[in-house]
Parts: C-alpha cells; structure tokens; sequence
C-alpha cells in the first residue's frame, strides 16, 4: 500500500477530498489501513455484486422478505433501469406543464421524501425562491414543503397564506382560478404524518370552490391495481397523475429517483446534469484503489476514526447558505443507515456515529467551542464551494475604521479563510476533520457529492457487517403511533 504523501483525492471533474486533517500521526495511521486490507476487498466486492444484481447479504424488507437494494442503478438512464428514457420524458413534460400555468406547488413527504427534494430546491432555488416574480422564476411555481412534521400552526398559516395570495391574484386578474399542485409523496400512502397534513391541505381549499383550482399528483410504489398501495388505488381512483417512488429504493437514497426528481423538475433543475454528475462519481467509485474511489476511502477513514479512535460523532458542516439541506439530508442518510442495534450475524453491536449538522461561519459561534475544547469524540466534515456565483467584494464603506481592515476581500474568499482556520485549529489539537471541495455549486457537482455520500454509507455497511438499508428502530414507533391514535378516536366518537 503506497505511503500517506499525497492526502488530497481529486477527479477530473474538479471534485476533490482531502482528507490531509484525517490521517497521520495521532490520526489514522497506514498501519490502521492496511488492518483492514481485506475488510475492504470484501466490501468493495459486495458492491460491485449490488450494482450487478441488486443483492445485498441479510437485507430484508419489513415484511420480512428477501429485497433488493437498487439505488447504484439511479443515475444510469436505460430502458432496463429504474430512471428511464420514458421516465425522464415523462418528468420533463410535467416541468413544462408548470410553466406559466401553476402558480403554487406544495410537496408533501417527511423524510427521505422531504429532505431530499430540500435539497434540491435550496441548492437550486435559494432562500428568496418564492418572492420572486413569476418571470425571475422563467414561469416556474412557487414551491412549499409540508407533511414533514405533524404542526397545526404551521399547515394553518400555510393555508392561511394560501388564500390571501389567491385573493389576491383574484383581484389582479378577473377571478381567474388560483393553480396549486399538491405533490403527495408516500411509498405506501399509510404514511400518517404525510397523509394527514396533505388530507387538512386539501380539504380547506376545497372549501372555496372556484377561487382555487386544485390538482393532486401522487408519488408512490408503482404497483398498479387493487395489489397496489393505498395511494396508488387512492390516485388511480381520483385519476389523479402518479410518479414512481421505486422498489429497491429506500427513501434516503431516493433523490435521484423520480421522488426527488419530481421537485427538480418543478422548479427548472437540470435532471440530466444531476444525474451525470451521480454517474461521473459511481464509475469514479468502480476503481478497486482504495487511493482513488473517494466513497470507499471515505468510509474507510470515517469508520477507522470512530472504531480505532472513538470519534463516533460526526460533524457535518458545510460551508454555504444553501448546503444546510444537505447536512440534514446527510444527518438521515448516517442515522437510518448505520444507526443498527445487530449486525448481520446477530450480535448485539450498537454500532454507528452520531450525526449532527452544522452550517459554517454560523456555528463556529455556536458549535465550534463544544468541536474545538469539548471531548475527543468527533470528526469535522467541512464542505468547500471553490467558486460562488456571483461573488461580492466587501466595501470600504467607513475609511479609517478597524473595519477597513477586512474591506476589498471577497466574501467567498472571507468564508473560505474562516473554513482553513477552523480546520487548521481543529487538527492543531488533533481534532479529526476532513473536506470535501465542489468547483462550483451546481446540478452537476451536487449529485457527485450526494451519490459519494450515498455509496460511501453503503460501503461503510459492508465494513461494519450490518445491514444499512432497513431501520427496525423506526419501525417500532409507527406500530405503537397507530394504536394510540385509534384509542383517542374510540374514546372521541364523531357525532352525526
């Protein structure tokens, strides 16, 4: 195995890792690697054979039956795959079909269904998305996420707001109709927390008759008939228009899936060039080298660092308005997935790091402290954007100042040197922390990033021996939310 000189892993697309802050003297250590030689072998063959046949060792569905793991097919467009020639057509009509015509799109989904199309709304459209004119959005909707916490306040202003912005298109354009898309997104269509908020949406606009017209559009398993979902027979009676929230596909893994897809496509993403960025990591992902396959080093240098030297929390703390969805969506993709009380053999393991997001200047006056002095139990994963889009130059807007020190510095260089600093205090102290670094933030970047982090989860499974596609935990709390429920509406007889 060559020797720890050359610590950055970059890829001809510009992406890079570097993981210089990770390895080392008082770090992991190229003894601690070439331990596990074997190990990762073992685990890169097993998901080469996942890729090939969608077979993973132990993994059951929740019924208890035998259940592929699909998602390395996601970012190849092919008639044999699961995201289609068809199926992209399909998607790219329904973003034309928004144009100019929808004036509001509201997402319903909670996890994986939520976090993930978050993602891409924020990365593409940013904070200020829905203040925008309809032009300054290229005749694209508005777009609101709902159904991912069961909050009466919240689903109330949201239909409070609802109506005053159809009321007020009502008076500027003679009673036209108020166009909203509810897209609900549930692999089952029992997911209650979705179901009932999208249920209180619905129901209220339909109070008001004319003022709103209002479309459904489903997102669920495409079984089809009566051996479908709930919201599959739901749609199908209603003739309301379906997407395919995909078997094989976990909800964290589905952003590349048409449950993510659906937002990009509302809002004017670049699927292609989503896709084609996951594609461009996954073939970089095929190489054997450990030195050049950033998700299996990744997950070698993450797993190393918790088991040999007990940092099982995970930071991970982009540095980027915008990112902050991806440190939530991140924080699911560790959580569901290597959170396991068993492994595959059926011992009592307890394994996983603890994730938490961070957002970078922002939590260096908040978090930072507890990372820099608290105990030596983490990791700091830092995210780079090399070049923002536009940048802007800090002015000297008060001559004679202490301020006038940090005038003339762009602001994405300012945020860059306060990432370095908190990396370079952090190992100072032999505080693990590593870096991914994106040219630039776009569709193409994005998905390398997003399907890195998804494969480099599976190959981490593979190195812990448990099964990082199930979440019996989750499970059990959804069998003892639904009795209770059930014992209010007994107690609480609807009168007639």
């Amino acid at each position: 195995m060559e020797e720890l000189t050359n610590t950055i892993l970059k890829l001809a697309t510009g992406f890079s890792f570097d993981y210089t802050n990770l390895v080392g003297e008082g770090n992991v250590s190229q003894n601690d690697i070439i331990t596990m030689t074997a190990r990762m072998e073992k685990a890169h063959q097993a998901i080469n054979k996942m890729r090939a046949t969608g077979f993973v060792q132990g993994h059951l569905s929740k019924d208890g039956t035998p259940e592929q793991v699909l998602f390395t097919q996601l970012p190849y467009v092919a008639d044999t795959g699961i995201n289609t020639p068809t199926s992209i057509a399909k998607l790219e009509e329904f973003a034309q079909s928004m144009r100019n015509n929808v004036d509001t799109v509201i997402s319903f989904g909670i996890g994986g269904s939520y976090l993930g199309n978050k993602v891409l709304f924020d990365t593409c459209c940013g904070e200020f998305w829905n203040c925008k004119t309809v032009d300054q959005r290229n005749g694209y909707p508005k777009l609101f996420f709902s159904g991912n916490n069961i909050d009466p306040r919240r689903t109330n202003e949201l239909i409070e707001y609802l109506i005053s912005d159809a009321k007020h298109k009502a008076g500027q354009s003679k009673g036209k109709p108020y166009k909203v898309t509810l897209i609900v997104i549930s692999k089952s269509g029992s997911t209650i927390d979705t179901m009932a908020i999208f249920m209180v949406v619905y129901a209220e606009l339909q109070k008001y008759g004319s003022l709103f017209d209002v479309s459904v559009v489903a997102v669920t398993d495409p079984s089809a008939g009566n051996q479908g979902t709930l919201l599959n027979r739901l749609a199908v009676e209603q003739g309301w228009p379906i997407f395919s929230a995909p078997d094989g596909v976990g909800g964290r893994f589905s952003i590349f899936s048409e449950v993510g897809l659906i937002t990009a496509a509302c809002v004017g993403m670049s699927i292609s060039e989503f896709l084609a960025g996951a594609r461009s990591m996954d073939e970089a992902c095929k190489s054997s080298d450990l030195w050049q396959n950033p998700a299996l080093l990744n997950a070698v240098l993450k797993y190393l660092a918790a088991e040999k030297h007990g940092r099982h929390i995970e930071i991970f703390m982009p540095y980027g308005d915008y990112l902050k969805a991806v440190a939530e969506w991140y924080v699911q993709l560790v959580a569901e997935s290597l959170g396991k009380r068993y492994n595959r053999d059926g011992n009592e393991v307890f394994y996983g790091r603890t994730p938490i997001a961070a957002l970078g200047t922002t939590d260096m006056h908040a978090q930072t402290q507890q990372h820099q002095d608290g105990k030596r139990d983490k990791v700091v994963q830092f995210v780079k954007v090399s070049k923002w889009k536009p940048d802007l130059t800090i002015p000297n807007c008060f001559p004679g100042t202490q301020l006038e020190n940090i005038s003339d510095i762009p602001l994405g260089f300012a945020l860059d040197v306060a990432r370095e600093a908190n990396a370079e205090a952090l190992i100072r102290d032999h505080r693990f922390n590593a870096t991914f670094v994106l040219p630039e933030l776009n569709a193409f970047h994005l998905g390398e990033l997003l399907y890195m982090l998804a494969l480099s989860i599976a190959y981490e499974g593979e190195l812990a021996n448990v099964d990082a596609y199930d979440q019996p935990g989750v499970e059990l709390y959804k069998k003892l939310m639904g009795p209770k429920l059930q014992a209010w509406k007994n107690q609480h007889p609807k009168s007639n």
